[in-house]
């Protein structure tokens, strides 16, 4: 799977608003070109606050999260927000239980469905270059993603 497959995969589902960092849009400059995949009805990005569903992360944030080693060569990473029952499920622990196995993940490693190594804890999976071993289950995981955040309350504007 590519970035855009992915990218425009998610866009079918309604209410998605993709947003892609970009100096011009005002986004700092460690997430430029990275992908923000929001549920909105208002068809804009959301500024109230709400998180997006899905995230396609194209580098290193320094200082921050490097664990995925993302400056190499064409390697990206998808995040999705699946939440804590389907994380449990995928990974055989709850997200609040990340600290214990946190040393035995290899975040580099690619087309596998691993832990977020920043947001596990809130139930948060990443696969770096999906593909052959992760395509079948990547769809699913950002629909199911996708539906809990629709089911969210809109905050008040």
């Amino acid at each position: 799977m590519t970035e855009d497959e992915i990218t425009a995969f998610a866009a079918t589902l309604p209410d998605v608003v993709v947003h892609v960092a970009s100096e011009e849009a005002g986004d700092p400059e460690p997430a430029w070109g990275d992908t923000f995949l929001f549920h909105n009805p208002d068809g804009v990005i959301p500024r109230d606050g709400r998180l997006p569903f899905a995230t396609i992360v194209r580098s290193d944030y320094p200082g921050w999260d490097t664990a995925s080693d993302l400056d190499r060569p064409g390697v990206w990473r998808l995040n999705i927000a699946v939440g804590r029952a389907v994380f449990t499920e995928l990974l055989g622990y709850p997200p609040a239980a990340y600290d214990d196995h946190r040393d035995g993940v290899d975040h580099t490693a690619a087309d596998r469905i691993l832990p977020h190594p920043l947001y596990a804890v809130q139930g948060w999976v990443a696969v770096l270059n999906p593909g052959p071993a992760t395509a079948d289950r990547v769809r699913p995981l950002i629909e199911g993603a996708y539906t809990r955040a629709a089911r969210r309350p809109q905050r008040p504007r």
